[in-house]
């Protein structure tokens, strides 16, 4: 049958363009306005996609907004250094080259004002929380193993301790954390958590 070679299959390419785009224009509209702006109807204007593509992957606006958060700031891995200080500066350093990206201060207030949600949305949320520090949990605890962290340190609290800094200069202070702020603070952190011995 000549004329009849043409064979689609379920469409990977054109999947992972509108998953691109459709996370792209929630960074964008977050950037440019704010978490109030992401409605499915601007996100599919600004990314040239249909609301039903959308419903597709994300069935409404938080898992939508959270993708994007994931997009953004994600899980991240630092090797071990052989030393809690310097897998903290990375773990800082990672975090403020995301955190200095425009519309990071904008992403991470609309985070922060969701976790308020009621039900599924507020665990789904706690969830990304815990996914992106995983990493500050990780390097406590091999600090611990090896030593140069207290072994009574409160693995949890000394996480937050970490986060906590960089979040609200830049969200609460509207100041942009630079590497002299995130060197100071690996140095109290390490000082706080460390080892005497």
């Amino acid at each position: 049958m000549a004329g009849a070679r043409v064979e689609r299959g379920p469409g990977r390419p054109r999947q992972e363009h509108v998953t691109g785009a459709v996370l792209s224009a929630v960074l964008e509209l977050v950037t440019e306005q704010g978490l109030p702006a992401v409605t499915m109807d601007a996100v599919a204007a600004r990314a040239g996609v249909s609301k039903p593509a959308i419903y597709r992957r994300w069935p409404g606006k938080h898992d939508l907004f959270l993708a994007a958060a994931e997009a953004r700031i994600g899980e991240l891995t630092v090797p071990d250094l052989g030393d809690f200080r310097a897998e903290l500066r990375a773990v800082l350093d990672a975090r403020l080259d995301v955190y200095r990206t425009p519309g990071t201060s904008r992403l991470l207030a609309g985070l922060i004002a969701a976790v308020e949600e009621d039900g599924e949305v507020r665990g789904a949320y706690q969830r990304y929380v815990s996914r992106i520090m995983g990493e500050t949990r990780k390097i406590l605890e091999r600090g611990i193993a090896r030593g140069d962290v207290r072994a009574d340190v409160d693995v949890q609290a000394a996480a937050t301790l970490v986060a906590a800094p960089l979040i609200f200069r830049l969200v609460i202070e509207q100041e942009l954390p630079d590497g002299r702020f995130a060197a100071e603070l690996a140095d109290m952190i390490a000082r706080a958590v460390g080892s005497s011995a």
